[in-house]
């Protein structure tokens, strides 16, 4: 597995009551590291405004938006194709394991049961994850420049199919 290209972590311990709000934008050699983990051309930019917000001492809730630009090969032409990426990142993080000298409340205790979250074991959280994953997976993995279309060969001769040969098999021939 290739080494995540940006990382940032976050002690979710040491944050307050009113939150945090993070900004993540790649520097050139991060872009480049990026490109080649994601297996495209080239990132122009890549940035991540993330708010983050306690629900308890457990519960964490991640929201994040994430633009990018990013150089792709014409899958037909192999010419430039330049895409925008505009996500929006949102994660339910639950700490199963606790910080020292927290304590769990019965109401916190039935929120685990909830789907969705994501459960995390360290309250040292790599912010940049969740928009790593975003990211890799917005991206067009068959980009085409605009207007062009794929048309496929057409070297068969239907007769010499597969299908025909059963046919006249079928026919007793």
């Amino acid at each position: 597995m290739k080494r995540a290209p940006i990382s940032v972590i976050y002690d979710l311990a040491d944050l307050s009551d009113g939150g945090a709000e993070i900004s993540i934008s790649a520097t050139e050699e991060q872009r480049a590291n990026l490109a080649e983990w994601a297996g495209v051309d080239s990132v122009e930019s890549f940035e991540g405004h993330i708010d983050l917000r306690r629900k308890s001492a457990t519960r964490f809730a991640y929201e994040a938006t994430l633009t990018a630009n990013i150089e792709q090969s014409c899958v037909v032409t192999l010419e430039p194709v330049h895409g925008q990426l505009s996500l929006n990142v949102s994660r339910a993080l639950h700490l199963t394991k606790l910080p020292p000298g927290a304590e769990v409340t019965a109401r916190e205790l039935s929120a685990t049961a909830d789907e969705g979250q994501e459960e995390i074991q360290d309250s040292h959280y790599d912010l940049a994850g969740p928009l790593l994953e975003e990211f890799s997976l917005a991206i067009d993995p068959y980009p085409r420049a605009p207007g062009v279309v794929f048309n496929a060969p057409n070297n068969k001769d239907p007769a010499e199919s597969p299908f025909a040969v059963l046919k006249t098999l079928k026919k007793g021939g």
